[in-house]
């Protein structure tokens, strides 16, 4: 089994994945949080910074790009192979409805025929792997039939499948059923992703899906950034390996943003999910969300780590 590290804006940028791969080695992929190209055909200097290849050292990583424009996907996909990258994923995934609004993301599912013109432009233009991220339509499965149709006609790198709607956003369970219909009728490679939060959830499915050999884990492994190697090893990560994680990423913000506001803006981010991996973390959750100063901030950590115990069970997130 391979484990690709699902893309998540505003947390799963260079520095968390340096710290990632540093104290956890069982992720074989991180996928990029999506760049979007814009019309002055310039990258925005945050998402330069993440894609660098000075900024990725021993990392496989695949940059993400968000558009429903062949020729800007061309562009930026051509700019990225400059810096030696021979992979881009395209985002049809996204039900985010500032990006859904525009046709982005799983917006652009909606409109199969103007899909299919998109993919003619840039498997005609572009001599690179392409994969893709999707979901199984905008508002109904019945709509994964055409778009299954047309994934099948072009040589997609591999075909990384969320199994929900667009307007599902990450509520109602993934419908494996669609998925198993994805496995019999794809002519491309398979990669499952969707509510894998646990050992368990992992065996249930390699038991229903056991041809697919690649999965792909979001808000879970934020959670509980050893989880692949729970999956593969049965390997739990302990309270300090945690602590050192945690501590790395903080270091990594301090030198490169200013102000504790921000730095906090990200490690309450971060937090969001970690503290469902602790047992009766929700006092301190609070005291986190509350700090305004890093001093007060890593006092409150400290007695997080020094007064609780991990669960047993590890965390659990109703989300990617």
């Amino acid at each position: 089994m391979k484990y690709y590290f699902a893309p998540m804006e505003g947390i799963t940028g260079y520095v968390y994945r340096n710290a990632h791969h540093k104290f956890f080695k069982q992720v074989d992929v991180y996928v990029m949080p999506f760049i979007v190209p814009t019309q002055n055909r310039k990258f925005a200097s945050r998402e330069k910074n993440d894609f660098l290849p000075e900024h990725n050292v021993g990392l496989h990583v695949i940059p993400q790009i968000l558009t429903n424009k062949g020729e800007d996907f061309i562009w930026a996909a051509n700019e990225l192979k400059q810096f030696g990258y021979e992979e881009v994923n395209l985002n049809l995934g996204c039900p985010s409805p500032t990006v859904v609004t525009k046709g982005r993301g799983s917006g652009f599912l909606g409109e199969p025929e103007l899909l299919q013109i998109f993919f003619d432009q840039i498997f005609s233009a572009l001599d690179m792997k392409i994969s893709v991220k999707t979901r199984i339509g905008k508002d109904s499965p019945e709509e994964f039939g055409r778009l299954m149709e047309i994934y099948n006609k072009y040589p997609i790198e591999e075909l990384i499948i969320h199994p929900r709607v667009q307007k599902d956003y990450y509520k109602n369970e993934p419908n494996w059923n669609v998925m198993k219909e994805a496995v019999s009728l794809s002519k491309n490679p398979l990669c499952y992703n969707g509510n894998l939060f646990s050992a368990e959830d992992y065996e249930k499915f390699t038991t229903v899906f056991p041809s697919i050999d690649h999965i792909m884990l979001g808000r879970g492994l934020v959670a509980n950034p050893g989880l692949a190697g729970e999956m593969r090893d049965g390997e739990k990560m302990d309270k300090r390996q945690l602590k050192a994680f945690h501590d790395e990423i903080l270091m990594g913000y301090e030198e490169i943003i200013s102000g504790d506001r921000n730095v906090l803006f990200k490690m309450k981010e971060l937090w969001a999910y970690m503290i469902q991996m602790f047992d009766s973390g929700e006092k301190h959750g609070k005291k986190i969300k509350k700090s305004q100063h890093l001093a007060d901030y890593r006092a409150v950590v400290d007695s997080l780590f020094g007064e609780l115990d991990l669960k047993e069970s590890g965390g659990a997130f109703g989300g990617i």
